[in-house]
C-alpha cells in the first residue's frame, strides 16, 4: 500500500472540512492525513463524538472503479460483512460526492493497522469466504475476462511513452523497460497461452477483492478487509493467486471455503493466468501514474527484484 502526497495547507484543509459538511452534514472538528490506501487522498476527519475516513480519488482513470465499488461495500456491510467498512451516505442519500476534481467517499473510521503475514492468511480467507457466500449479480462492476489485454495495455502505454515528447524521467524509464524486454515478452506470451487454457471449461464468478492481503487490517480484536476499489466478478483464483505459489496456502484457501459450503478446487492454469495478468496490471498502473509522478525507480525495483517475481516463477512451472 502507498499514498499520494497530500496538500496540507490550512486553506485547503478549511475548504475540505467545508466540503465534508456540505455533502455529508458532518461538521468536522479537525482533519489530518490518514496513511491508508494508494489512489488519491486519504484523511481522518474528526466529527462530533466520532471519526470518519475520507477517501478522495483524484485520478480520472480510476474514479469510475472507486465510485462503482461503493454500492458493493454498502451491500456487503448491510448483509453482515461489516468488516468491509461502512459507507456513510451523503445528505441526498448517495454514496459518493464530487469534491473539486475528486470523487469522494466517507466511511466510518476504524482503528487498526495494515498487517499481512503468513499467520494472517487464515483470518483473511475466513473473511473472503463470507464475501463469496454473499455474491449476487447486478452490480455495475467489471467481470473478469480470460485474455491478454493486460499485456496489450502495457505495451500500448510503453509505445505511447516511446513515441511521445520525452522528459529526462521518460528516457530513464524507457531504458529500464528496454533492459527487461525479454522478461516482459516472455510473460506476455505465457499470459496469452494461459488465457487460452482458462477459456476452456465452466467457472463460477464471485465477488472478489483483488488485493485482500494488502488491505487486511487488525485492530480492537477484529480483522477487516478495506479498499474494495477493484472489486470484480471473477474466479476465486483472482484472490488466491498472491499466495498460490505456496502449497500450504492453496490448501488453506480451499479448506476454508469448503468449510463455508463453497466448492473450491484451485486450478493451476487460472492461478498462473492471474500471476501474469497482475504482473502487467501493476506495470500499467505505474506507467499511468508516471505522467504525474516519476515512477522510474519504482518500476526498476519491481522488475529487478519485486515480490511478484516469485509468483511469476511459480506460473512458469505450470
Amino acid at each position: 500500500m502507498s499514498h499520494n502526497d497530500l496538500p496540507c495547507g490550512q486553506r485547503y484543509m478549511d475548504w475540505l472540512m467545508g466540503e465534508v459538511d456540505r455533502h455529508y452534514g458532518v461538521e468536522p472538528a479537525g482533519i489530518a492525513p490518514a496513511r491508508r490506501g494508494y489512489y488519491g487522498q486519504t484523511w481522518k476527519v474528526q466529527g462530533a463524538g466520532r471519526a470518519y475516513f475520507l477517501k478522495m480519488d483524484t485520478l480520472a482513470f480510476h474514479q469510475a472503479r472507486f465510485r462503482r465499488s461503493l454500492p458493493v461495500i454498502a451491500y456487503l456491510y448491510d448483509h453482515g460483512a461489516d468488516f468491509v467498512g461502512r459507507v456513510m451516505p451523503t445528505r441526498e442519500g448517495g454514496l459518493h460526492a464530487r469534491m473539486g476534481d475528486a470523487v469522494a467517499g466517507l466511511f466510518e473510521w476504524v482503528d487498526g493497522e495494515n498487517v499481512e503475514t503468513d499467520e494472517t492468511k487464515a483470518a483473511e480467507y475466513q473473511l473472503l469466504s463470507r464475501v463469496y457466500a454473499l455474491t449476487r449479480q447486478g452490480f455495475d462492476i467489471p467481470t473478469a475476462v480470460f485474455s491478454d489485454e493486460a499485456a496489450a495495455r502495457f505495451y500500448g502505454l510503453w509505445a505511447a511513452l516511446r513515441d511521445g515528447p520525452r522528459t529526462d524521467a521518460d528516457r530513464a524509464l524507457l531504458d529500464v523497460l528496454e533492459r527487461f524486454r525479454l522478461k516482459t515478452d516472455s510473460c506476455a506470451a505465457r499470459l496469452t497461452h494461459m488465457a487460452r487454457l482458462c477459456r476452456d471449461g465452466n467457472v463460477f464468478f464471485y465477488l472478489t477483492h483483488g488485493d485482500a492481503g494488502g488491505n487486511f487490517f487488525a485492530g480492537g480484536g477484529r480483522h477487516y478487509i478495506f479498499d474494495w476499489d477493484e472489486v470484480m466478478y471473477a474466479p476465486l483464483e483472482r484472490d488466491a493467486w498472491v499466495m498460490g505459489c505456496y502449497g500450504w496456502a492453496r490448501q488453506l484457501f480451499e479448506e476454508t471455503l469448503r468449510a463455508r459450503g463453497i466448492p473450491c478446487r484451485l486450478r493451476p492454469e487460472r492461478l498462473a493466468f492471474y500471476c501474469y495478468h497482475m504482473y502487467f496490471f501493476y506495470l500499467s498502473e505505474m506507467l499511468m501514474v508516471h505522467a504525474m509522478s516519476d515512477q522510474t525507480e519504482r518500476i526498476r525495483g519491481y522488475l529487478e527484484d519485486g515480490w511478484i517475481l516469485s509468483r511469476v516463477a511459480y506460473a512458469d512451472t505450470v
